[in-house]
């Protein structure tokens, strides 16, 4: 038998000898106790590993914050779909936080001049309209921001959080304002958080990932992920994220949601639904 076959059994090992090592947490801890935390997000993909990663953070406790846009899944009807509907609510009883990923994946490509009156160059990766470049005004723009946050309401019984991450992280200062001036800030994510997951495998292998992550991740930092990257060959999450989170845990770092970051807290608390 191939060595390679026996590598889930060593990942589960070593993740339990780390996780011995870890200091005891409970899930119901204040924030005021967590001394080193890391905030772990994940914006929405082909869904593939959702489960899987459901699983990973349920087993070790960690609470992640999700943004979430209707992209196109291997399974289902797109990733705030019906079909995914039960995985949400469940993330949602879990304690999970949730915000806007723009329902159509909507990437800023420029600024537009219009007078005084901001637009945007967009294009969109997801919905009825999927490569095409369009021209949105800041109106347009926040309700594409509003709709997956309305979405995600519906399917966890939640509010969404008053934030939202563009997709690619790419957004311009006019941009930005805009979406403050219909309630929502920009999170975008540390440059060490940035985990790599849509990287071409070929060139970043999941054991150079994780161990840059180990290596260089700090207090405070937003991690980002995906529920599923198309094009890497070798996946991701099944890999990387359970070792990385109980190396995290083992190294002192705890694990919160952005509704506890002090960049976003105060926001949070002015822009309720």
């Amino acid at each position: 038998m191939p060595v390679h076959r026996h590598r889930p059994l060593r990942w589960a090992l070593a993740c339990a000898a780390l996780a011995s090592l870890a200091p005891a947490q409970s899930a119901n801890s204040p924030a005021a106790q967590c001394s080193k935390p890391v905030y772990l997000t994940f914006d929405t993909g082909h869904m593939e590993v959702a489960p899987l990663i459901a699983d990973v953070l349920a087993r070790h406790q960690v609470k992640a914050t999700f943004f979430a846009a209707n992209e196109a899944t291997k399974t289902g009807d797109g990733s705030l779909g019906e079909h995914w509907a039960p995985w949400w609510r469940e993330r949602a009883r879990e304690g999970h936080a949730f915000a806007s990923h723009t329902y159509d994946h909507m990437y800023w490509r420029a600024d537009a001049a219009n007078g005084s009156a901001p637009q945007f160059r967009m294009q969109p990766t997801a919905g009825a309209l999927v490569g095409k470049r369009m021209t949105l005004s800041a109106a347009q723009y926040c309700a594409q921001i509003k709709q997956s946050a309305d979405r995600l309401q519906a399917l966890t019984q939640q509010p969404a959080l008053p934030l939202f991450r563009a997709p690619g992280g790419k957004t311009s200062p006019a941009l930005l304002d805009a979406a403050r001036a219909c309630g929502y800030a920009h999170v975008a994510w540390a440059d060490a958080g940035f985990l790599g997951d849509e990287l071409p495998s070929d060139k970043y292998p999941n054991d150079a990932l994780l161990k840059k992550a180990l290596r260089d991740v700090r207090s405070g930092d937003i991690l980002m992920a995906h529920l599923g990257i198309w094009s890497r060959k070798d996946a991701w999450a099944p890999a990387v994220l359970e070792p990385l989170i109980v190396g995290l845990q083992a190294k002192g770092f705890c694990f919160e949601t952005l509704r506890t970051h002090p960049a976003y807290r105060g926001w949070i608390a002015q822009h309720k639904g």
